[in-house]
C-alpha cells in the first residue's frame, strides 16, 4: 500500500531549473513527463497517521519533497526500464498485486483503500512501476555483484569478535493458533481461530498435515496467527537466557529438541504453539569454515555493495534527465511559507 520502496536514494542531484511550471497542479516534470500534485498528496496521506498530531507546515513540506524525489527517481528509471523492455507484464502484476492483497479480508482490503485514498488502479500502477525498476535494477546493478572467497576471508578475519557467541542460540520457527481473533495478525489463508473450539480444531488439522509431511513454513504461512507467518513463522535465533522469559511449557519442549524436530502442539496461556528447531548453536568462537558463517558474510558484503552500486546507479541516471521541480522552486522563493501546504491534510 506504500509508495515503490525502489526509489533507493533520496538524492539532491539533477537538474531543478528556475523556470515557470506548466500548470498548477503539476509539481515536476522528468524528460517532459509531468508529476503531479496530487500524486504527491496521495502518496503524502499514506505517510501521515491520520490520528496522530497534524505535522507543521515546514514537517509537511519537508515530507512533500522527500515523496516528490521519489517519484521523481522512480520516473527515471522508468524510463530506463522502458528503453531496456523491462516493463512488468500484466500477468506480473496480477500476481503481485494477488499476494499483496491476500492477508486481508475483502473489507479489510477495501476499508485500507479507503484510509489511504489510493484505488486499486493506483496501486497496480505503483506494483508495474515497482516491478519493472527491480528488473531494471537486477540487471543494472545486482547481476554486477560478486563477492569472492578472499572478500569472504578478509571480512572474517577484520570482524573475528563478530563470531564469538557469548551463550548458546536456538534457530526456531513457530505456529501459533490462538482461541481469540486478532487485527493485527494475518495469514495467507485469512484463517483465524474465534474461540476455544476452532482453536483445538485448527492446530489438530495442522498436527495432522505436518504428520503427512506438508512443509513446516508452507503451514505457518498459511495458517499461523501471528506477525512471523509472513517469514513462514521464522523467530531467527534465539539466546538461551530469552527462553527464561518464555512459557515455561515452550522452554521445557524446546530446551529437549533435537535439531530438525518438529513438537507436538503446545498448550499455553494463550492459545497453542508448535515448535520447529531448525538449528542449536553452542557458545564459542564460529569458525569461517562454517557453512552459515561464510553465507551470512556473502550476504552482509552483497548488501553493502549493492546499497553502494544502487546509488551510484541513480546518481547517474539522475545526471543523464532533464529535471524541473517546480515544488522546491516555489519552497525556496516563498521561504518555506509555500499556502499550499496547509491544505493538505490525512483523510
Amino acid at each position: 500500500m506504500t509508495l515503490c520502496a525502489l526509489a533507493v536514494v533520496s538524492l539532491a542531484g539533477g537538474a531543478c531549473h528556475r523556470q515557470q511550471a506548466p500548470g498548477p497542479g503539476v509539481w515536476a516534470v522528468v524528460d517532459g513527463t509531468d508529476i503531479q500534485r496530487a500524486d504527491v498528496e496521495k502518496y503524502y496521506r499514506t505517510r501521515v497517521n491520520p490520528q496522530g498530531q497534524p505535522p507543521s507546515q515546514e514537517e509537511a513540506l519537508t515530507l512533500e519533497l522527500s515523496i516528490l524525489d521519489e517519484l521523481i527517481n522512480n520516473q527515471i528509471l522508468l524510463e530506463r526500464a522502458t528503453k531496456l523492455n523491462l516493463i512488468a507484464t500484466d500477468g506480473e502484476v496480477e500476481d503481485k498485486f494477488t499476494a499483496s492483497k491476500s492477508p486481508y479480508t475483502e473489507d479489510e482490503f477495501q476499508r485500507k483503500l479507503k484510509e489511504t485514498g489510493l484505488s486499486v488502479d493506483d496501486i497496480k500502477r505503483d506494483l508495474r512501476r515497482q516491478l519493472s525498476v527491480q528488473k531494471l535494477l537486477n540487471r543494472e546493478v545486482t547481476s554486477k555483484i560478486t563477492v569472492t572467497d578472499q572478500d569472504v576471508s578478509d571480512f572474517y578475519n577484520a570482524n573475528r569478535s563478530q563470531f564469538n557467541v557469548a551463550e548458546p542460540q536456538y534457530h526456531v520457527a513457530q505456529i501459533v493458533v490462538t482461541p481469540s481473533p486478532s487485527p493485527q495478525a494475518h495469514n495467507r489463508k485469512n484463517d483465524d481461530a474465534t474461540n476455544e473450539i476452532e482453536a483445538r480444531r485448527k492446530i489438530s488439522m495442522i498436527e495432522s498435515q505436518l504428520s503427512s509431511g506438508v512443509n513446516f513454513n508452507q503451514l505457518a504461512t498459511d495458517y499461523s496467527e501471528d506477525p512471523t507467518s509472513s517469514s513462514g513463522g521464522d523467530l531467527g535465533f534465539v539466546p538461551e537466557s530469552a527462553l527464561n522469559t518464555a512459557d515455561p511449557a515452550l522452554r521445557a519442549v524446546l530446551l529437549k529438541m533435537r535439531p530438525g524436530e518438529i513438537s507436538q502442539p503446545i498448550h499455553v496461556k494463550d492459545g497453542y504453539r508448535i515448535l520447529q528447531l531448525i538449528a542449536r548453536e553452542p557458545a564459542g568462537q564460529r569458525l569461517l569454515s562454517d557453512p552459515q558463517v561464510q553465507q551470512s558474510i556473502r550476504d552482509t558484503l552483497r548488501n553493502r555493495k549493492e546499497q553502494l552500486l544502487r546509488a551510484a546507479y541513480v546518481t547517474v541516471a539522475r545526471d543523464d534527465a532533464h529535471i524541473a521541480n517546480y515544488l522546491a522552486q516555489q519552497v525556496i522563493e516563498s521561504a518555506g511559507k509555500l499556502p499550499v501546504a496547509a491544505s493538505i491534510k490525512p483523510q
